[in-house]
């Protein structure tokens, strides 16, 4: 993991610096319009609704709240730190958080002992990138 610099937890990131650290720390997520974000495909509502709860949860322990764009088939979630009125690191916390537990897969880890959703459209929730 790259170093970066020593900050404030309130202290605004430049652009450069955002989009660094994301090819580096989080490489499925984007800077735009002043956000960091990511969208979430998913097999549909119920799927969605868990995305959702999930994000939900995940913000309300960290006490930092994204903005989410809810669809049938996808969530996107955005994070800024509106106090701060740009990306800190509080919201490179969050979206690492939210990306491993949204896209964790335990059948993909021989050694958790758990076998995941089976590959079936059936049981199929998340469209894993």
């Amino acid at each position: 993991m790259a170093q970066w610099r020593k900050a404030s937890p309130d202290t605004v990131y430049s652009v450069e610096e955002i989009q660094a650290r994301l090819a580096a720390e989080l490489p499925k997520w984007t800077f735009e319009d002043g956000w960091i974000r990511r969208k979430y495909r998913t097999s549909g509502w119920k799927a969605t609704l868990m995305v959702v709860n999930t994000v939900g949860h995940l913000a309300e322990a960290a006490w930092h709240h994204p903005d989410l764009n809810v669809s049938y088939a996808f969530v996107t979630v955005k994070l800024q730190n509106h106090a701060a009125k740009g990306i800190t690191d509080k919201d490179f916390a969050l979206a690492a958080k939210i990306e491993s537990v949204v896209m964790w897969q335990p059948g993909a880890d021989p050694d958790s002992g758990l076998e995941g959703t089976p590959d079936d459209p059936r049981f199929k929730y998340l469209k894993y990138d």
